[in-house]
């Protein structure tokens, strides 16, 4: 029997002996996203038990509530909203309860055919991307809503009756997380061009005036309709290119392949 070949230097290749059939793999697949979902249904359950799917609601509006004017309330268009629209609040809770727990899946199903170095680099990526979406929304719902609604309510004429439709106001925060939430991943996205070599770092440094002239535009697309709530994504979003370059210069020189790894690599 002829024993397999070994790669030049004599440097055996880590991942040799973990190749799996395809179909092991769609199994492997399958497990980890059974035990995702049952991650996002268990805390679900719990969500809707304690506080429940209305108190939750109320917690999500309770920056707008303040700002209205005093007896106003938030009102239900559809005959069914609210029932309907507490538990999607309740399953988007869930989801973003259980996000560690699901990209912990993720990085279990695709770490094993992954080197040492690229381990050291995804590993702290995912970890670090997941922090800064979170303190995205966060930064939304403390920060800029308590900004905002105010001062949208000033502008409002003094002929209007303001009451939100709930549902209204749910797709409305979701898309203002979103986009504080990605606009808190400017780091990871400096970090990951440095570290592939697209952009280099003296690149990113010369880009700063760009930068800020594209901020500036997503900020004015992304926010309401007040200069408190743009400066507020602007300035995070500024503050974290200059993290991210600082950051992918430690990223890049702690990060780099290993000569026999790179060997191994190329067989």
């Amino acid at each position: 029997m002829t024993e397999p070949s070994k790669p030049e230097g004599g440097k055996e290749d880590e991942l040799a002996g973990t190749e799996q059939p395809f179909v092991q793999h769609l199994f492997e697949l399958r497990d980890r996203l059974l035990k995702a979902l049952y991650g996002v249904a268990a805390i679900f359950a719990v969500l809707a038990f304690y506080p429940g799917p209305s108190r939750l609601y109320d917690l999500l509006a309770m920056p707008l509530v303040k700002a209205l004017p005093e007896g106003s309330r938030m009102i239900a268009v559809g005959v069914v909203s609210p029932f309907l629209v507490p538990i999607k609040v309740t399953v988007l809770a869930a989801i973003g309860l259980a996000l560690p727990w699901i990209l912990y899946q993720v990085w279990a199903f695709v770490a094993p055919g992954l080197y040492k170095h690229e381990k050291k680099l995804v590993l702290p990526l995912v970890a670090a991307s997941t922090l800064l979406f979170y303190t995205g929304a966060a930064f939304c719902y403390f920060f800029v809503f308590g900004q905002a609604f105010p001062a949208i309510q000033r502008m409002a004429p003094m002929s209007v009756a303001v009451s939100p439709d709930i549902e209204v106001y749910l797709d409305f925060v979701i898309t203002m997380f979103i986009a504080f939430g990605v606009a808190f991943e400017v780091p990871i996205v400096v970090v990951i061009l440095a570290r592939m070599n697209i952009v280099t770092i003296a690149q990113f440094k010369a880009f700063r005036t760009y930068f800020v002239v594209g901020a500036a535009a997503v900020a004015a697309l992304a926010t309401p309709p007040d200069p408190v709530s743009m400066i507020a994504l602007l300035v995070p979003m500024y503050l974290l290119y200059e993290v991210g370059i600082w950051a992918a210069q430690i990223f890049i020189k702690h990060t780099k392949v290993p000569e026999d790894e790179g060997n191994s690599a190329k067989i």
